[in-house]
């Protein structure tokens, strides 16, 4: 491992040449690694965990990013095979479903569908992503009708406040881990609701106000998103040890 003092180091978005050029999260990983070349990719990290840590470092703004640099030791030596890796892709689509929909559909003046996510059972399989689907299209259609409903009430504003980066980050990591025609169909289900939810309570917070006031709306959802998706970051790197 190299030497280097991680708090020293500000994390850029991005892929870089060099460390003198800068480093992302999954950079600065290899950079620590004993056995990686420099690279955004190094073998020694979980593809899974990989796909999550580039997506959301780049995802973030300059001083949000920077609460990652912790993480970048605690990634090494993730890569512990592909059973392990669909148990994080699992955990990654439970997450959208259970936790990130729910608190947008909240925002959004969906409480009872809310309620409905989180009380479905985690999605840990095919079995019980079967058993959540048709609770999780019903979230998808209520999310998208909301999301019609208070389009002409906003406008860009409200759609960039929407995204949160976390979210963003989960979505890019589960679509491109899933691999079965149950786990696919659940992980689309589940991030659309997410979707649907987090434009039309962005757009129902707009409301005709200024940019500054939307954000303001959702920024307290948005700050409990990103805490919740690191204890998940947390959860997901114990898999395998």
């Amino acid at each position: 491992m190299a030497t280097i003092d991680v708090e020293k180091v500000e994390l850029k978005a991005g892929q870089h040449s060099s460390p003198e050029d800068g480093m992302c999260l999954l950079e600065l990983a290899a950079y620590l690694s004993p056995k990686s070349d420099f690279t955004d990719h190094p073998k020694c990290v979980s593809p899974v965990l990989g796909q999550f840590g580039r997506s959301w470092n780049d995802a973030l703004d300059d001083e949000s990013r920077q609460m990652l640099k912790p993480y970048a030791a605690k990634l090494l030596n993730t890569a512990t095979g592909r059973k392990d890796d669909e148990i994080r892709a699992w955990m990654l689509t439970d997450w959208l479903a259970r936790e990130c929909a729910p608190a947008f559909l909240r925002l959004a003046g969906l409480t009872e569908q809310a309620e409905l996510l989180e009380q479905l059972a985690p999605l840990t399989d095919a079995e019980t992503a079967r058993k959540a689907q048709p609770t999780l299209d019903q979230a998808r259609r209520d999310a998208s009708a909301a999301w019609a409903a208070a389009r002409d009430a906003a406008g860009g504003a409200a759609r960039a406040a929407a995204w949160d980066a976390a979210w963003d980050a989960a979505w890019d990591a589960a679509r491109a881990a899933a691999g079965g025609a149950a786990w696919a169909a659940v992980w689309a289900a589940a991030g659309a609701a997410a979707r649907g939810a987090a434009w039309a309570a962005a757009r129902a917070a707009a409301g005709g106000a200024a940019r500054g006031a939307a954000r303001g709306a959702l920024a307290p959802t948005v700050k409990e998103l990103q805490a919740s998706a690191l204890l998940l970051l947390d959860r997901m790197i114990e898999v395998g040890r």
